[in-house]
């Protein structure tokens, strides 16, 4: 049961992630974005995979941290290519 919520909880922080990629391919700029905030996420979903993989519980729910974790390495990567553009302009 668990294993459900922690489930849920992934997908609710999940669900947050395509709408802030979308955001940031659209709007071409990093304002308003951090990339720091962004790394300290991405070390919180790595955390949590070695935690499972620490504790022998590696459940599918690793797969939502998996899953999290690249669409928050995507909204990184956007965020690079848009604080060019912003030294661009």
């Amino acid at each position: 049961m668990s294993q459900f919520f922690e489930s849920l909880m992934l997908i609710c922080f999940g669900i947050s992630w395509p709408l802030s990629i979308m955001k940031s391919w659209k709007s071409r700029t990093s304002k308003g974005k951090s990339a720091i905030f962004l790394v300290f996420i991405l070390i919180g979903y790595v955390s949590g995979i070695i935690a499972k993989i620490i504790s022998g519980n590696v459940t599918y729910v690793v797969f939502f941290y998996a899953l999290n974790f690249v669409l928050v390495a995507t909204d990184l990567v956007l965020y690079f290519r848009n604080d060019r553009l912003d030294k661009m302009r």
